[in-house]
């Protein structure tokens, strides 16, 4: 079949995308620079720097989020007795804003590595995992690793270690960001330990960068907004670009939630809310779904027509399956400054600058007294909270059950807050694809449209937990090695709502996967994922970066199917 796409000449748009995510924002930035038109539809409102002001509340605003009320999932999770609890969730909007959950985001931007693309054929299938290797390599991705690094602006180091990814630039673009002294002391613990600590990269700008400021090390970064623009986000990195280009115009306040076809099975509009809740339809040649994983399905699922009677992608019964969330876990390492040389102690009271450091040694574990041969291990980030002293003040007041006040508080306060200072590491590990953890349609919940919502059931693989549990162990031996007072971790089985990826599989075969390697939708020509739906695993780092990565390809992919670059650009 002809990747040239026949103009239907009534369309409004050349491309409509549905999301303003990590997803979208390469896809509207590379057509509107290709000479496209494109519209993007947002449900949420569009906010900017001057919205995110440092307040130790604003990431719990309620007009970042939808509403439990208006919209939710049911939520279905193992329980310790073998059964299913279900409840109805808004923990995973992550941000209903122009330029989606990629507002909030911490910025760890890890890229995968080449055995991520082949778990099956590095490791062998496991049992009761339904992995599978990707239909592309790390090979193809590569070079939009690079794109990526180089338009949102990543900063960092590279510093040879063991799992180094293959890469075509020598080093990240950006210089790293500015780091906390402690950061020394985690290299000499670690290099006591013959371990090879990584200056993290992020998706955070350590030098303005294309009109956008950077970082102001406030410390409010994962969970809020950011106030400098530094943050590479959709929005502040690529959506206002492509608005600037005049071609591309995003609708807010627009919940899409049904895609038409027409009868030869393609997209032929998208049927939206607006604010008042009157229902409009709008027009493209090509579409994209990118609206988070667990959205991006329950749309496809709720888009039927004569040629998809059980939702468009799903003649295999395809669409929501293998969702994936990230496995791992956390732990914490508290020095008591007391303890500590006076000048040691000053520095570790220092606030803002990152911890900014990484390691990957045990992203393959060779480890026969845990594993009976290699496995895929995973990353441990070492960072700090954002500062929440209101939160914490509030938590200190119970112990062992019980209200403290008057003095016992004072003291315990004080204690927290002057005499201690607690180092946070955490753990990202495959959260394999199984039967158990899927997307489908509630047929009872409905949302304020009227339509059915989401069902998430979150089961996990008790492989998961091996290895999340291995590296938990190794996070808090670093603790230990760095000199702290108290260290301890633990893992976590319940979904992680802002890492959750999956559910539009791409590959080979329409019979186990939703899209073609391109990311078209296998039975719908000019329909595209563009979000994290695609990814059949994780890896064993967070995704954005990936998400950004593959976008861009996809987004040249598109370009192709068009007919190429409009020639008026020359």
């Amino acid at each position: 079949m002809s990747n040239a796409l026949q103009t239907n000449s009534n369309s409004q748009f050349d491309v409509c995308i549905v999301g303003s995510g990590a997803g979208a924002g390469p896809i509207a930035y590379e057509l509107t620079k290709a000479g496209f038109s494109v519209v993007v539809l947002e449900k949420g409102n569009w906010f900017t720097e001057e919205d995110f002001v440092k307040d130790e509340q604003l990431a719990r605003h309620r007009v970042f989020r939808s509403q439990i009320e208006d919209e939710r999932h049911v939520l279905e999770e193992p329980t310790v007795d073998g059964k299913w609890s279900s409840d109805t969730s808004a923990q995973f909007w992550g941000g209903n804003i122009v330029g989606g959950a990629s507002n909030f985001m911490s910025g760890y931007f890890h890229r995968l590595k080449p055995q991520d693309f082949r778990l099956v054929s590095e490791f062998g299938a496991i049992e009761g995992a339904n992995t599978v290797d990707w239909p592309i390599s790390y090979a193809d991705l590569e070079p939009y690793y690079a794109k990526v690094e180089q338009i949102v602006g990543v900063s960092g180091r590279v510093v040879q270690h063991p799992h180094l990814e293959p890469r075509s630039t020598p080093d990240y673009p950006l210089p790293p960001t500015a780091e906390h002294p402690i950061a020394a002391k985690f290299d000499l613990a670690c290099k006591s330990l013959k371990l090879h600590p990584l200056p993290m990269a992020r998706g955070i700008l350590s030098v303005p960068l294309n009109g956008r400021k950077s970082c102001e090390y406030s410390g409010y970064c994962g969970s809020y907004g950011c106030h400098s623009g530094a943050k590479a986000s959709s929005r502040a990195a690529l959506l206002n670009d492509a608005v600037a280009t005049g071609r591309c115009k995003i609708v807010t306040q627009a919940k899409v939630y049904r895609l038409n076809t027409n009868g030869a099975g393609e997209v032929s509009s998208a049927s939206y809310f607006d604010a008042r809740g009157k229902s409009i339809d709008i027009s493209a040649r090509l579409f994209v779904v990118a609206c988070y994983s667990i959205e991006s399905a329950r749309l496809l699922l709720a888009s039927k027509g004569e040629k998809h009677p059980n939702g468009i992608g799903n003649r295999y019964d395809q669409v929501g399956k293998n969702l994936h969330c990230c496995a791992g876990g956390t732990g914490h390492g508290v020095f008591k400054l007391d303890r500590l040389a006076p000048d040691v102690a000053s520095r570790l009271k220092i606030r803002g600058p990152f911890f900014n450091r990484a390691l990957q040694d045990w992203y393959v574990i060779h480890d026969k007294d845990a594993f009976d041969k290699p496995v895929k291990g995973g990353t441990l980030d070492f960072v700090f909270d954002p500062p929440s002293p209101t939160a914490e003040a509030n938590s200190l007041k119970w112990q062992r059950g019980n209200l403290l006040w008057g003095t016992p508080l004072k003291q315990r306060l004080k204690a927290h807050f002057t005499q201690s200072r607690d180092f946070k590491f955490e753990v990202f590990c495959d959260w394999l694809t199984n039967d158990e953890c899927y997307v489908s349609l509630d047929p009872d919940e409905k949302d304020k449209w009227g339509q059915a919502v989401a069902k998430v059931r979150a089961g996990f693989h008790p492989h998961d937990l091996k290895v999340a549990q291995y590296l938990v162990d190794k996070g808090v031996e670093v603790m230990k090695a760095m000199g702290a007072d108290e260290a301890w971790g633990n893992v976590f089985t319940s979904p992680t709502s802002n890492l959750v990826a999956g559910g539009c599989r791409f590959g080979d075969d329409p019979k186990i996967s939703v899209l073609d390697k391109n990311c078209r939708v296998h039975d719908c020509a000019n329909l595209y994922v563009s979000d994290g739906s695609f990814m059949p695993n994780g890896g064993s780092v967070t995704p954005t970066l990936t998400i950004y990565a593959n976008a861009f390809r996809v987004a040249d992919k598109m370009i192709e199917h068009l007919g190429g670059y409009r020639a008026e650009l020359g």
